[in-house]
């Protein structure tokens, strides 16, 4: 594998969103990333649409890069072969709660005990260190713990509802993703691995307070929660459509006013500063909102390009696919992958100069390097058809099995 992390072994503990997330940003630089499943597979990969069982869309988006190996973790073989496995990683990574990996005698000292330069890293709802720690959460709750739906609900034109992606997994994944860089930093300068957590409650709220914490972030308070802006914008209707525009600093509100012919309002106080058009935004919004229903979308992208105020279209889902920019820009990979045929396969998005990944092996099927990967951690072929035959293991047919 090529990339700015190659050479990097990672056990891959993790499922669903969140985790699988950031293990495939992680293969995608170059990490040598080992999906360890239970024989059922990641819950991800039964969710639809999908041309093979096993194989959900869902799944495919967040695995592209790494190879797979069953194991039942629950019989001492399973755990034998992991943490053979770990003597020679890098990183482990989990994202079940800590008390249910700690059963499986998958702990940070038992991992430590075969590889004191382990990086081991866990990433679940609550951070041990407080009063949630062990409860379970999903992307919903913890959304809803941190003020998403009752900010999405402010304005009082909706009831509150979660955004619709997996936001709280994938922002915690970015998390998890520096979290597991930054640790194998420290460790190359010091030969010191350690245990870090990744709480997704927590990672969250540094989100939305980011933001919104405002009048609360002083001691005592100065004033109530909330940026207003953020509450207020929304794509503008149009004669013809909607579009996204921001006129945001005082330049830009100078040629936007002469260019629509409102020179006028240059002398109104409201719009005369960034800090008096935040005490009315409400009124800027809604001047804005009257305006740009009186030209079509190209009429308002021709102006708006010529005195450049940001301005984009608002996409379908669907039209990001052939979104000029994204095709050009080399965003989308085309793969061809073994059992699903043609994917479009949306890439990891940064670009590097002198390390850049290589070429990424599609998603895997179940049990794909089973074989292979326990043959490196020194099993004999013997050993494996044993494990395989005790339901430790699955060799996905046609794999290379080693006979």
């Amino acid at each position: 594998m090529a990339g700015p992390l190659a050479g990097v072994r990672i056990l891959d503990l993790t499922t669903v969103v969140m985790g699988p997330f950031a293990t495939q940003i992680l293969a995608e630089l170059g990490a040598d990333v080992i999906k360890i499943e239970p024989r059922e597979g990641d819950n991800m990969r039964h969710v639809g649409p999908m041309k093979t069982e096993g194989m959900g869309h869902l799944y495919l988006h967040l695995n592209r890069g790494k190879r797979d190996l069953v194991l039942d973790l629950k019989q001492p073989e399973g755990r034998a072969a992991l943490l053979r496995l770990a003597r020679d990683a890098d990183v482990l990574v989990y994202n079940v709660r800590p008390a249910a990996i700690a059963r499986l005698g998958l702990a940070y000292d038992d991992v430590r005990a075969v590889n004191p330069r382990i990086v081991y890293v866990g990433a679940y709802g609550y951070s041990e260190r407080g009063p949630n720690a062990g409860k379970a959460a999903y992307d919903d709750l913890i959304q809803g713990g941190t003020g998403l739906p009752w900010l999405a609900s402010r304005k009082g034109t909706a009831a509150p509802h979660y955004a619709p992606v997996n936001l709280a997994d994938r922002v915690t994944g970015l998390h998890l993703t520096y979290a597991v860089t930054a640790a194998l930093f420290h460790r190359e300068r010091t030969g010191e691995g350690q245990s870090v957590e990744v709480p997704m409650y927590e990672s969250v709220a540094q989100f939305v307070l980011g933001d919104h914490l405002a009048g609360l972030s002083y001691v005592p308070p100065i004033g109530g929660t909330g940026y207003a802006r953020l509450q207020e914008r929304r794509p503008y209707k149009t004669k013809d459509g909607w579009l996204c525009v921001l006129v945001y600093n005082d330049k830009q509100w100078r040629k936007f006013l002469q260019a629509v012919g409102r020179d006028d309002l240059l002398a109104d106080e409201r719009f005369a500063s960034q800090g008096n058009r935040a005490a009315h935004i409400g009124e800027i919004y809604a001047f804005l909102a009257e305006l740009f229903a009186t030209r079509t979308n190209a009429e308002w992208t021709v102006l708006l390009d010529g005195i450049d105020v940001p301005v984009g279209p608002m996409h379908t889902v669907a039209d990001m696919v052939t979104d000029p920019h994204l095709v050009q820009s080399g965003f989308f990979e085309a793969e061809h992958h073994p059992s699903e045929g043609d994917v479009l396969a949306p890439r990891t998005p940064t670009n590097w100069s002198a390390s850049p990944p290589g070429p990424r092996r599609p998603a895997p099927r179940l049990g794909e390097h089973s074989a292979e990967i326990l043959r490196e951690a020194g099993y004999t072929d013997a050993e494996i058809t044993e494990l395989a035959s005790k339901r430790v293991t699955h060799v996905a047919p046609g794999s290379d099995a080693g006979h």
